[in-house]
């Protein structure tokens, strides 16, 4: 199973840690990581936007994908929310197995 991190802006006058919580409490995510201190320049509606965010590094499987994008666009501020899942080609193999075993689905 191959291991994806997805990345996440959140408005940065939000907490985004109840939904980075949900995301590990329903196995969806192994982690979340927030960082703070990021702007965004954007065109939105045909209005070039400059925000100030956070980015959330989530770490799934690709079988937990769909779940995940599901749940974190329900929970998101956002009308749009940047979600966008890029594979681990390389990692260490012990962490990626605990990545796998922390988002297996119920019935796996």
């Amino acid at each position: 199973m191959h291991s994806l991190i997805v990345f996440c802006t959140w408005p940065a006058e939000r907490d985004p840690l109840p939904a980075a919580r949900t995301l590990v409490e329903r196995g969806l995510a192994a982690c979340v990581n927030v960082l703070p201190g990021l702007t965004s320049v954007y065109a939105w509606k045909g209005v070039v936007q400059r925000d100030s965010e956070q980015l959330l590094l989530i770490k799934t499987t690709e079988a937990r994908y769909p779940a995940l994008e599901q749940a974190l666009a329900g929970l998101h501020p956002y009308e749009l929310p940047e979600i966008v899942g890029l594979p681990i080609e390389k990692g260490l193999p012990e962490y990626l197995r605990w990545v796998t075993e922390q988002t297996a689905a119920p019935e796996e």
